[in-house]
């Protein structure tokens, strides 16, 4: 097993140790946690889902009839230019 040393503000450390605290855990777990979370590409899409739930956070639309398929969207809009796109150019541009 390696040793890793870094160096961390306080506010994040004191941050790191509460989080720790209140999870009945260490620092390095939390922190070996984080990181494997990052290299495997951070929390997967339920995860985040179930963490809005929890906080009240998640909001579902209704639907309310036949939803098109990616196929046929793509066909309603073929050949309708490039309109979307500039409109999108000139509103970022203009920022």
């Amino acid at each position: 097993m390696k040793q890793l040393i870094t160096r961390v503000d306080d506010g994040l450390h004191a941050r790191l140790k509460a989080r720790a605290a209140g999870t009945n855990r260490s620092v390095n777990d939390l922190v070996v946690e984080a990181l494997v979370a990052v290299l495997d590409g951070g929390e997967n899409r339920r995860a985040v889902r179930e963490r809005a739930r929890a906080a009240g956070l998640l909001v579902v639309p209704e639907v309310t009839g036949p939803v098109d398929t990616r196929d046929e969207v793509i066909a309603a809009t073929r050949d309708s230019g490039d309109a979307i796109s500039s409109a999108l150019d000139e509103e970022r541009s203009a920022r």
